[in-house]
């Protein structure tokens, strides 16, 4: 019997792992959903990046300067809250769409009853404590706390338990249907009014038994059990390097490994980017260190791997044919992120001779960041969301002003020091080939 190769040993464990949490229609609708809500933050963030620009004397003009009783910077702040602070209404709607689309019940209705059963358990009241006062008041309304960060994990399940309940009164039949000559807008309308009003009852009766707990609502009840937990578990260095082996693990079998990771990890990254976008709008310094901008700023560049790095040393040092070709057509798109024509040209994918700097390279970009940033060396990234497109040095200056940038610039270098002697190995064994296949033609 042939002894099994670690290589296959990995792929058997791993191959059936990925394809079942890929393959899970609540972590794809959470991927998509986030996905949805996506352009919008990155179009609030980059407001909020103008009106907090790292020069000192732009931000105080923006502040002192008024333009019909309200300063510049108060108009830039109206383009983040309508999109950044109340990031969990578009969440909502994004995963309920997503998750109808899957079910195969209507998406739009789906999205919409989500977000209506999500509202239901919303607290329509809220406490505020006046500047100079002790005493609170209780002030009808809603928080913008729920709607942004702290409302997320809360979001995604009521959009999981709507959709589901919509689906199982759909499958019974309990749905109006009207006669052929009736317009189709009208009949969706009257299909979707008995499952929506069996939605909404059940989140009444949901909403009426958290009233009788301690928490009061069942946002209390799932921000302190659920999401704060998992916001303190998924904010530790541990859980960013365990994330990532996992990741690379699954890139180096072929595997979209962060779409993967991402669908599980991004809600927890979303809420501690969040959580320090607020704290810099209000003039505060950022806590969180881990968060979607240490991810995808510090924690790769060019790509799964930091694959940038092994193209600097592979324009640098390399002789053969096929990889100084390669590398020079893939550097650019690398700078960009984009380094698919590596990972399947080089390849990368099961060589194992580039599978120790593929997962080493990251890691140590993600605890070298940690430590600098925990020690004050390093700003903390400010919460403002990039596209994943913006180069290093650009994106590093905009998250962490000039520390950040000259942190990207060590990181690129010590992953060029890390892949050396891995790439001129590839560069020899590529020449021994071209070698032989010019001595067979001859």
């Amino acid at each position: 019997m042939k002894k099994q190769t670690f290589m296959e040993k990995l792929e058997e464990k791993l191959m059936p792992l990925a394809a079942k949490i890929s393959g899970n229609a609540h972590l794809q609708s959470i991927r998509d959903g986030f996905a949805l809500a996506m352009p919008l933050l990155i179009i609030g963030s980059m407001f909020m990046l103008i009106s907090n620009f790292p020069i000192q004397s732009w931000m105080d003009l923006l502040r002192s300067t008024e333009i019909n009783g309200n300063t510049i910077a108060s108009y830039f702040s109206a383009a983040t809250n309508a999109s950044f602070t109340i990031m969990s209404i578009f969440v909502v709607i994004g995963i309920g769409h997503a998750y109808g689309t899957r079910l195969k019940v209507d998406p739009l209705f789906s999205g919409v009853v989500s977000l209506v059963s999500w509202f239901i358990l919303m607290p329509f009241s809220f406490e505020f404590t006046p500047e100079g006062s002790e005493e609170a008041l209780t002030i009808n309304g809603l928080s913008f706390d729920w709607l942004g960060s702290k409302g997320v994990f809360i979001g995604i399940i009521s959009a999981f338990l709507a959709v589901r309940i919509y689906k199982m009164i759909v499958d019974k039949g309990l749905v109006i249907k009207m006669p052929s000559g009736v317009p189709p807008t009208v009949g969706q309308s009257f299909a979707a009014l008995l499952p929506a009003a069996f939605v909404m009852t059940s989140f009444v009766l949901i909403k009426f038994v958290f009233t009788l707990t301690p928490w009061e609502n069942a946002f209390n009840f799932v921000y302190s059990v659920l999401q704060l937990p998992l916001q303190h578990i998924g904010g530790s260095l541990t859980a960013m390097v365990l994330v990532y082996l996992f990741a690379h693990a699954l890139w180096f079998l072929g595997i979209h490994g962060t779409n993967i990771t991402d669908s599980m990890f991004m809600p927890v990254l979303y809420a501690l980017s969040a959580e320090n976008l607020a704290k810099v709008s209000a003039g505060q310094l950022p806590e969180n260190i881990i968060n979607v901008q240490f991810q995808n700023l510090f924690a790769t560049y060019g790509g799964a791997g930091s694959t940038l790095s092994l193209l600097i040393v592979a324009v640098m040092i390399s002789k053969s044919k096929r990889l100084k070709q390669l590398s020079r057509l893939s550097i650019l798109p690398a700078v960009f992120g984009i380094n698919e024509p590596v990972i399947y040209g080089l390849p990368i994918v099961l060589n194992p001779l580039l599978l120790v700097p593929f997962i080493l390279v990251p890691t140590v970009n993600i605890i070298i960041s940690y430590i600098t940033m925990n020690i004050g060396l390093v700003p903390i990234p400010n919460g403002i969301i990039m596209p994943w497109t913006t180069p290093p040095v650009v994106s590093g200056f905009l998250s962490s002003n000039w520390q950040g940038a000259l942190l990207q610039v060590v990181l690129i270098i010590i992953g060029c020091i890390i892949y050396y002697p891995f790439v001129a190995a590839v560069d020899r064994n590529n020449l021994i080939q071209e070698e032989s296949e010019e001595s067979v033609e001859a």
